[in-house]
């Protein structure tokens, strides 16, 4: 018997969405020149190897994310313990959506998302470097 999905993702974004303040790539552009902010990049390896980041934002893929935000986790990341506004980004900000409401449930705050992502970043002509290490 087929599964019945009760909850698509189409649904999942909008309630991301109605929670998450995005950050237009002109302001995300202002704010990666203030300390105050830290940039996650949540897109995997093969992408970052592929495109890129932006300048000075921290990699943290996707599946990783709950892991490295708990002080309790074995895989606990320093980063995620300081008083910064932090900014989420993928590749098209849908899982930077998804996850910065779980960010934030899980007391993670302030975060947005940069809208459009980082494919929209790049059309805007926002800083790239290759990925470090």
């Amino acid at each position: 018997m087929p599964q019945t999905i009760t909850k698509g993702i189409k649904a999942l974004l909008a309630e991301a969405n109605d929670r998450v303040a995005t950050l237009s790539v002109a302001q995300a552009k202002q704010a990666h020149q203030d300390d105050a902010y830290v940039f996650v990049d949540l897109r995997d390896i093969r992408e970052l190897q592929r495109s890129g980041m932006i300048p000075g934002a921290f990699s943290c893929p996707r599946g990783m994310l709950e892991f490295w935000i708990d002080p309790d986790s074995p895989y606990h990341k320093p980063i995620f313990n300081q008083d910064k506004t932090y900014v989420f980004y993928c590749a098209s900000a849908w899982r930077s959506a998804l996850s910065a409401r779980t960010a934030m449930e899980m007391g993670l705050n302030p975060v947005l998302h940069l809208e459009g992502g980082f494919g929209e970043w790049m059309k805007q002509d926002g800083p790239v470097v290759p990925r470090e290490g």
